[in-house]
């Protein structure tokens, strides 16, 4: 488990570490999903990108 991040005397949790990782990593498969066009596969893409970003934030935190 990581620490506390300090930043200027204000310490941040490590979720948040986790939850911009996230969303970086979320940018980067949106370009992949504009590519194989994603939106035909799934009714409603922003609830799966959302589903899949509570995934990819699980196992940032499981495994890192």
């Amino acid at each position: 488990m990581r620490h506390d991040i300090d930043l200027g005397g204000v310490l941040i949790s490590p979720f948040v570490a986790y939850a911009l990782g996230t969303l970086a990593i979320l940018m980067m498969l949106r370009f992949v999903f504009v590519r194989i066009r994603f939106s035909r596969y799934v009714a409603n893409p922003p609830l799966a990108e959302a589903g899949l970003y509570l995934c990819i934030l699980a196992l940032l935190i499981v495994f890192l």
